[in-house]
C-alpha cells in the first residue's frame, strides 16, 4: 500500500509540474465522483459488513462443503451474491477445504466471489450502463463455472 502511495504522489507532483491548471481541474473532478458515489459506496460497505457479521465461516463451510453438483451450484451463487475482499476469501477457503469442500467447489467460490458482483450492481450499472454491467456479470459467471469445472479436470 505505501509503494501504491507513494508512486500515485510521485505522479501527482510530475502532473503538477507538467501542468498545473490540468492536474488541481482533474483532481477536482475526481473529488466531485467520489462524493457523487459516497453514499452508494458507504451503503455497500455497511451491507457486506452487517453480512459478514450475521453469516458466520462455519455456516458457510456446512453449505458448501462436500462434493457434487449441489455444492458447487451454491458456491457459484453464493460466490455471486457474497463481496468478501481476497484477504479474507483466501483464509475462508482453507476453511472450507478444512471442512470437505472439493476444489472445484472452492474455485467456483474464488472466482465468483472475486468476479462476480450482484450486490454492486446498482454502482456497476450507474457507470458502466445497465447492458454493460449485466453483460460483464454474466460473462464473469460462464467464466467462474468454467475456470471451475476445469480444476475439475485438472485437480479432483
Amino acid at each position: 500500500m505505501e509503494i501504491m502511495l507513494a508512486v500515485v504522489g510521485v505522479a501527482l507532483v510530475a502532473s503538477l509540474i507538467a501542468d498545473r491548471r490540468k492536474t488541481l481541474a482533474g483532481v477536482l473532478r475526481g473529488l466531485k465522483m467520489l462524493w457523487a458515489i459516497l453514499p452508494m459506496l458507504l451503503g455497500l460497505i455497511a451491507a457486506v459488513s452487517i453480512i459478514l457479521a450475521a453469516v458466520p465461516p462455519a455456516s458457510l463451510a456446512r453449505v458448501i462443503g462436500g462434493e457434487g453438483p449441489l455444492p458447487f451450484v451454491i458456491a457459484l451463487l453464493v460466490g455471486s451474491v457474497a463481496l468478501i475482499p481476497g484477504v479474507v476469501a483466501y483464509p475462508l477457503a482453507a476453511l472450507l477445504r478444512d471442512q470437505g469442500a472439493s476444489t472445484p467447489v472452492l474455485a467456483a467460490f474464488i472466482t465468483t466471489l472475486m468476479m462476480v458482483g450482484i450486490v454492486t450492481l446498482p454502482l456497476e450499472i450507474r457507470f458502466l450502463g445497465r447492458r454493460v454491467a449485466l453483460l460483464r456479470n454474466a460473462l464473469a459467471f460462464a467464466g467462474s463455472a468454467v475456470v471451475a469445472v476445469v480444476m475439475a479436470v485438472i485437480l479432483p
